[in-house]
């Protein structure tokens, strides 16, 4: 794939994401972070170029597809969008009508798009789960100051957290689109499990508003990793690939081991104090905790690499709906 159409795939990513027309204040703020990031990285398009020509709407999906001649590389784009649009939860009518523009302008019939919006939305309406973490058989009781008593010692939640880091580092690491959108869900579910190990019954409502709270954007972060996948050639690598590009992407992307990381951290501060955080300090500690797993992820790289060489697609749904 050259520059121009990994542009053309780049711009149906970010017309997908502002399809519906309701992405809030912090959202595009996010998105428009990750566009100038990932412009200077070598041999990357001008993202923030791309971003601005999409929310000024000097492009549209008929001129981006337009540039894709490869059956495969169409497919690759029609599946990101899918995904895009699937990331914040199933899509919504606007963005099943955007979706159904991008398949007639690509010029794929329903037999081939068919199983990846299945895949998607399977994901993106993926339950929580109702069981405990690990072996946790009450609800904790609140202790002095609104702080909370969790039912696993601190070790064995920063253990439990670290799993789930490499997991979806190694998911990052995977050439399936849809693999990557398996993050997403996976990070709801480890804020789940960590809030009800402190006691806290949570929905999805509440899981998603907190990750905006603390910066971590949904759809954006679903643009980042298909971002960083694309511009590190594993998108849409067939077997072989993978190895070949392992190495360099595991040192310079793998950014979700990163942001699950501090994520996880997070929570377990948030709940276990009672969720008594105002909306600066969870900010504020989340980007303290990012910057610490950006350097614990060096640690961990060769785990991460290993987790990815044995996993694939099918693993990762299960691992979503099971998990």
């Amino acid at each position: 794939m050259n520059a121009r159409e990994q542009e053309a795939v780049l711009t149906i990513a970010l017309l997908a994401a502002f399809s519906d027309g309701a992405k809030d204040e912090r959202e595009r703020e996010e998105i428009k972070r990750i566009a100038e990031s990932l412009t200077g990285e070598p041999g990357a398009p001008q993202l923030s170029q791309l971003y601005q020509n999409v929310l000024l709407k000097r492009v549209n999906v008929a001129q981006a597809a337009a540039v894709l001649s490869d059956p495969s590389h169409r497919q690759l784009a029609y599946e990101m969008a899918v995904c895009v649009c699937d990331a914040d939860g199933v899509a919504n009518p606007v963005e099943q009508k955007f979706l159904q523009e991008l398949r007639a302008a690509l010029n794929l019939d329903t037999q081939q798009t068919a199983q990846v919006e299945k895949d998607a939305a399977a994901l993106a309406d993926a339950p929580l789960p109702n069981t405990p973490v690990a072996a946790a058989t009450a609800t904790a009781q609140p202790i002095d100051n609104g702080a909370r008593q969790a039912t696993m010692s601190d070790a064995e939640l920063d253990k439990y957290i670290l799993n789930h880091s490499i997991v979806n580092g190694a998911i990052e690491l995977l050439p399936q689109s849809l693999a990557t959108m398996a993050i997403i869900p996976l990070q709801i579910k480890l804020v789940y499990r960590i809030g009800q190990a402190y006691g806290f019954q949570l929905d999805k409502g509440h899981i998603r508003e907190f990750l905006a709270t603390a910066g971590v954007g949904l759809t954006s972060q679903y643009v980042e990793q298909i971002g960083r996948k694309l511009l590190g050639g594993l998108l849409g690598s067939v077997a072989g690939g993978l190895g070949r590009g392992l190495g360099r992407a595991t040192a310079g992307a793998a950014f979700s081991f990163a942001t699950t990381y501090a994520l996880g951290q997070l929570a377990k501060r948030y709940y276990s104090g009672g969720r008594q955080m105002n909306t600066a300090l969870i900010q504020q500690t989340y980007q303290s905790l990012l910057g610490q797993a950006k350097q614990l992820q060096g640690q961990y790289s060769s785990e991460i690499q290993h987790k990815a060489s044995t996993l694939d697609a099918g693993q990762v749904m299960s691992m979503v709906k099971n998990t």
